[in-house]
């Protein structure tokens, strides 16, 4: 039995304070056994989260910016200091393996890296003699009090898309973090207060929807950062929105590889495994849908359904470990119910996760391969969020790129190919937001902003790079004329 953690609370103002309302229990994926208990917030609760940055908002804006920096400095050496306890324990609530979770802390330090430019990517423009004797200069300014609310399949990284970018800029900040692994976002906090943010510029809220939509309707919230489902993303712009705020709302995916005739099937299998099964499926970035061009189709699909058959599926503190479980035995077992649902579609059922070796307790469906995927089956359009991968066998590379775009998401796709052409081609006709080219996750760095399109993003400012400095900064333009007497 693993060591009981103290109930998750709630950072406000600079105190630790639990929630008002009774929560739920907190599992290891991995076992099936209750590691800790989350409560959840109520609308006083967010009140007084938000009144507390909107206070701390007043001097905080007048901090230089040399200064306010000067946390986030500290913060990723704190980070990369506790990178090593932070993955374990990302790994106990959420289920994925040491390596993914050591990673996507990687992934977040690289932000609060960025975040530590802004004294330069802050800056806007100036122009003189824009007009005669007239010079124009803008100035971005912080607007107040942002939110986030952040999903289980990342809890450390995609906290840390918004946070460092917030407060860089002059803003305070309150984050919701899912209530399915609130240990690691809330630890992130934790060191975030060590690393000397002043009392009330970065608060922490638990809770379910009602804590969500306090966020999206309270007059004092200037904007509102979402990840997860694309029904739930529309929710959240569109009652933030209506509620006069800026909103970035990331919603779900459902991505493609492309696997050309002229592609190096060795490359493109390991890099449509390793994206279609790293973190068990539970990634908007997943390439669950594999189209692959019929000359190459039969050779492709032999040599992934082999490897797949013998991925290490286990408790992801085992080094051994290639694919950890799910993260509730609810969504297991939704997740398992699509293999039928497959197999009723007229797919041919390749490799059946269920039969996996598996230990015997944990919420474990192991790798699903189908081969010749009907395009208009739910394995292709629906999105699944598991370790099921659906390959699909078309004649050519144009039918291919057309089976991309017919898609209602628009997240990221990746395209497998040794000819210049076809990547241009790609690069210029496929709709995602994120493309890749022999990569199998088109993860983009820290410094470019995170793409997504269709029902895949709901907004006009994405998350990272120099559109999050846009999304927390309103321009002021200075215009000036001193007259010569």
């Amino acid at each position: 039995m693993e060591r009981e953690l103290q109930a998750a609370r709630n950072r406000v103002g600079g105190e630790w304070v639990d929630p008002s309302r009774d929560g739920q229990s907190v599992e290891n994926p991995a076992t099936a056994e209750a590691i800790g208990r989350v409560g959840f917030s109520d609308e006083a609760d967010v009140d007084d989260a938000v009144t507390a940055a909107v206070e701390a908002f007043e001097s905080w804006r007048e901090t230089p910016v040399e200064d306010r920096v000067q946390p986030l400095f500290r913060l990723k050496s704190l980070l990369e200091d506790e990178q090593d306890e932070l993955a374990e324990l990302l790994v106990r609530e959420h289920g994925k393996t040491l390596a993914e979770a050591r990673g996507e802390i990687r992934r977040g330090i690289e932000n609060v890296e960025v975040a530590c430019g802004v004294p330069t990517t802050m800056q806007a423009g100036h122009l003189a003699n824009a007009a005669p004797g007239i010079d124009e200069t803008a100035v971005r300014e912080p607007l107040g009090v942002f939110a986030a609310v952040t999903p289980f399949n990342f809890p450390a990284m995609i906290p840390l898309w918004f946070l460092p970018y917030a407060v860089a800029t002059g803003n305070a900040f309150v984050l919701k973090p899912s209530e399915r692994d609130p240990y690691t976002p809330t630890r992130i906090v934790e060191l975030a207060a060590e690393a000397g943010f002043p009392d009330g510029v970065v608060n922490l809220v638990h809770g379910d929807a009602t804590a969500v939509d306090a966020l999206c309707e309270h007059p004092d919230v200037e904007g509102v950062s979402f990840v997860g489902s694309t029904p739930v993303a529309k929710h959240v712009y569109e009652t933030a929105a209506a509620n006069g705020k800026r909103v970035q709302a990331q919603g779900g995916a459902k991505n493609h590889v492309v696997v050309s005739a002229t592609a190096d099937l060795e490359t493109a299998v390991e890099g449509t495994l390793g994206s279609a099964f790293a973190n068990s499926g539970q990634r908007c970035l997943a390439n669950p849908v594999a189209v692959v061009v019929d000359s190459v189709y039969d050779e492709f699909a032999a040599r992934l359904a082999d490897r797949a058959r013998s991925m290490v599926v286990g408790d992801g503190l085992d080094e051994a470990t290639e694919m950890g479980p799910l993260t509730t035995a609810a969504h297991r077992d939704r997740v398992a119910d699509y293999v039928e649902t497959g197999v009723e579609d007229g797919a041919e059922l390749l490799v059946d996760g269920r039969e996996a070796e598996t230990p015997a307790t944990g919420h474990y469906l192991g790798p699903t391969v189908f081969g010749d995927v009907p395009t208009d089956s739910a394995l292709v359009g629906e999105e699944i969020f598991g370790p099921i991968l659906a390959l699909v066998r078309v004649p050519d590379f144009e039918t291919a790129i057309a089976t991309v775009n017919e898609s209602r998401y628009g997240n990221a796709a990746s395209l497998f190919t040794t000819s210049g052409a076809e990547a241009k081609r790609f690069r210029h006709e496929a709709d995602p937001g994120n493309l890749g080219v022999n990569v199998g996750t088109a993860a983009p760095m820290a410094f470019f902003h995170f793409g997504g399109a269709k029902e895949s993003f709901f907004g006009d400012l994405h998350a990272q790079g120099d559109d999050a400095i846009r999304f927390y900064t309103d321009e002021t333009v200075y215009i000036e004329r001193w007259p010569d007497r």
